[in-house]
């Protein structure tokens, strides 16, 4: 018997080699029909045999290509027609967009193979792609996801590359990228000034430079690298001179696994996102002595590796034998990341001594990501590139909500029904270039998802820009949510949770209910609501913004707090540096509160152990201290001991003392304890006093189950041996993966308490 069926699917299932893929499989079972991509995903209409059908609904999902995710299958019976082939139909829009459009993706092992063989027709083009490779999401204008339809479109296909395109048993059968050297992109080498260099080899020329010591800025996918030889110590300090980076670790690109593995200790689980398809930057454990300069991660115990993911990485490292090319964003510090040939040569000049550009249009900015393997789990510090706009699927149905998120790594989420769609990093807002960026990814997720919010959700911190931008927006409902409520929510979210839990939520700053900087707070939190039942005693935050800059005046404000006026004689190194002057300005700003607002912060703790302990008293980059702290605690022995802490009750909340910690560390400091010891005791001692507190909660209110989020708990002692210490004494503990435990995931959890909120 003939029976017709129509199947609609949703999900990744555009630019992914989705419908030849479809049409094998009708092909083998001599089924007749059609399929077309549509705004929605894919249509499928199927005809033959029952058992033919039946077997086809059956195998589409279990054998869908790699990068497929089908999130969705409508079937329904048709009449049967007249059919006598099957076929790939035009692609037509003009319904409800539910389609997703895959991430960029690295270069695959079988275009590299092409790469590299004389014999091919893209031997050494540096654009090789497939529908299993390539870019995607920077390409696309709209959808469906079409060639006319990405920056592709200015680029008409050879008669050779169109009869690829045009056969279903081709790799490149609608692959919507596809070029070659005849039809498409080329590269060029710029000087300073933006004009090319007639060389016969632009990337033979660029590895010369880079073997000299000079500085390239290499276009990639989402945007242009700054490249220099990661061997060659003045071409890395040279690169952050210019580059006005100073002290912030460097990204490094090896060619190879092999070359990761020389460089670093990589544990399975990294291995396996080193070699994934969507090529993170992967924080590992570096070796000692090997050939990296010192000056790419200076103080730090991990170096940030990744490997190359498009043609022209391959290329670069084989014509250079490069071990490893620091690769680190094309920007100023703290601007976006430039993605254009002229807005690269105008931006980064006086950066890069040339420019390997080519002529294909990034439509979008879209960073490198960054992962660690913490705890058995490969964690996301960076959620961009390679993940991005991959959805979050919802425990819920929620309403369409833009969420803007804060103000330091910076993301915003679009919701869906119960998809949860975050951007890439988009960074820090605090310039009107950081702010153009969050203006162009609200547009085009906007766009290419056709969502229109009903709710706009914002962190309550009135200086943040998106807050602000949030403001000013009409004709939809605003929805303020709180700094930490919104870190437990998008835990929970994460973890597909509903219902109250503890929350631990601790990071730097976080403005808090009672106008204090929170940022070591346990919450009894849901969506709806929250209440605050424990945090760190308010110690001042001298001069503001100021103390997070310069740590030693958290220092002197945790000594003060401890010992009152009596700090300055403590004999140790620390306090017998102090300007005098400058400190008592500090104290009496202290003590009259100007300036000074009180603060509960876990990560000015970090700060302040940081500065008494003589690791750091200023900082160049966010975190420095506390990433030099861990970094120095993993060199000590692992016996080393906790410090104490005290916990009290404060009215209705549990209260933790840092008082007996820094008389246990001024009195370690006076012994001559080594600062690595110092440092792991205080990381332990950290634990110790967060598991007593999590027991006080449970016992005060009956739960079992405990989210952990905020930036501090990227820290992987911390988060290590609290998830341990939790699981042992019986809780259930829940901890990111998918998205960051920082600022990068908290529109997440902004989206799903706006989600919570009544109406006003």
């Amino acid at each position: 018997m003939q029976i017709r069926r129509e199947i609609r699917v949703t999900g990744i299932v555009q630019g992914v080699g989705f419908r030849p893929y479809v049409f094998r499989l009708a092909i083998e079972r001599g089924l007749t029909g059609n399929i077309c991509n549509t705004s929605a995903g894919v249509t499928i209409e199927i005809q033959g045999p029952a058992d033919m059908v039946e077997e086809f609904s059956a195998q589409l999902p279990a054998g869908a290509p790699p990068l497929a995710r089908i999130l969705g299958l409508r079937i329904q019976d048709l009449p049967c027609n007249g059919d006598e082939e099957f076929r790939i139909a035009g692609s037509h829009a003009g319904e409800a967009v539910r389609t997703l459009i895959s991430p960029d993706v690295a270069v695959c092992d079988d275009c590299l193979a092409e790469l590299f063989d004389p014999a091919n027709r893209r031997h050494l083009y540096p654009f090789i792609n497939c529908t299993n490779c390539g870019p995607r999401f920077t390409i696309v204008r709209d959808i469906p996801y079409d060639r006319p339809r990405t920056s592709m479109a200015v680029f008409p296909m050879c008669g050779d590359c169109r009869a690829e395109y045009e056969t279903p048993r081709d790799r490149r059968f609608h692959a919507q990228p596809s070029a070659c050297w005849k039809c498409g992109p080329q590269l060029e080498l710029w000087d300073t000034q933006g004009k090319s260099l007639k060389c016969p080899d632009p990337v033979k020329e660029a590895a010369a430079r880079l073997h000299r010591g000079e500085v390239v800025a290499v276009k990639g996918l989402g945007g242009f690298h700054l490249a220099a030889d990661a061997t060659i110590a003045t071409a890395v300090e040279l690169l952050r001179r210019r580059k006005h980076r100073f002290g912030k670790p460097l990204a490094v690109m090896v060619p190879d696994l092999e070359a990761a593995e020389f460089f670093c200790e990589i544990e399975p689980q990294a291995k396996d996102a080193l070699a994934s398809h969507r090529r993170p930057i992967v924080l590992l454990p570096r070796k000692p002595g090997v050939a990296i300069a010192e000056g790419v991660a200076p103080g730090q115990h991990d170096l940030g590796l990744f490997l190359p993911y498009t043609p022209l990485h391959h290329l670069l490292f084989a014509a250079g034998q490069f071990p490893a090319l620091v690769m680190t964003s094309g920007n100023l510090s703290e601007e976006p990341i430039a993605i254009d040939n002229c807005e690269a040569a105008a931006r980064l000049t006086g950066i890069a001594d040339a420019f390997l550009v080519h002529n294909r249009e990034i439509l979008l900015r879209c960073d490198d990501s960054v992962v660690k393997p913490i705890a058995g789990c490969v964690r996301q510090f960076r959620r961009s590139r390679g993940f991005v706009p991959e959805p979050l699927e919802l425990h819920k149905e929620v309403p369409p909500i833009l969420a803007v998120g804060g103000e330091l790594k910076n993301t915003i989420c679009l919701t869906r029904g119960r998809e949860a769609f975050l951007s890439q990093h988009i960074g820090d807002l605090e310039n009107s270039e950081g702010l153009d960026f969050f203006h162009e990814a609200v547009e085009h997720l906007q766009r290419i998802l056709e969502i229109r919010p009903e709710i706009i959700a914002y962190d309550l911190h009135i200086g943040y820009l998106s807050t602000q931008w949030a403001l000013a927006q009409s004709g939809v409902r605003l929805a303020g949510v709180q700094h930490h409520h919104a870190h437990i929510a998008s835990c929970m979210a994460e973890n597909g949770i509903d219902g109250k839990v503890i929350g631990l939520a601790l990071d730097g700053t976080g403005y808090g209910s009672d106008g204090a900087v929170w940022g070591g707070e346990a919450l009894v939190t849901g969506y709806d609501g929250f209440e605050r039942a424990g945090h760190f005693g308010y110690v001042p935050l001298p001069g503001g913004a100021a103390a997070i800059r310069e740590p030693w005046r958290m220092g002197v404000s945790y000594l003060a707090h401890t010992f009152g006026a009596d700090f300055l004689g403590l004999g140790i190194p620390f306090t017998n540096k102090l300007d005098r002057q400058k400190t008592e300005t500090l104290l009496q700003m202290m003590k009259r509160r100007v300036n000074s607002p009180l603060t509960s912060s876990c990560g000015r703790l970090f700060d302040g152990v940081a500065a008494v302990i003589g690791l750091r008293e200023t900082v160049e980059y966010e975190a420095q201290a506390a990433m030099e702290l861990e970094s120095a605690a993993l060199a000590a022995p692992k016996d080393a001991g906790a410090y104490p802490f005290s916990l009290t009750r404060e009215g209705n909340a549990w209260q933790i003392g840092v008082r007996p910690l820094f008389e246990a560390i001024a009195e370690d400091l006076r012994k001559h304890i080594r600062v690595e010891t110092i440092s792991l005791r205080f990381h332990q001692g950290l634990v110790e006093i967060l598991s007593r507190l999590a027991e006080r909660l449970r016992e005060d209110f009956s739960l079992q189950r405990i989210c952990l989020s905020g930036g501090t708990f990227q820290n992987q002692i911390l988060l290590t041996n609290l998830l341990q210490n939790l699981e042992a004494n019986g809780f259930q503990v829940f901890t990111h993966t998918q998205v960051p435990a920082g600022d990068g995931g908290l529109s997440l959890g902004q989206a799903l308490v706006a989600s919570s909120m009544a109406p006003a």
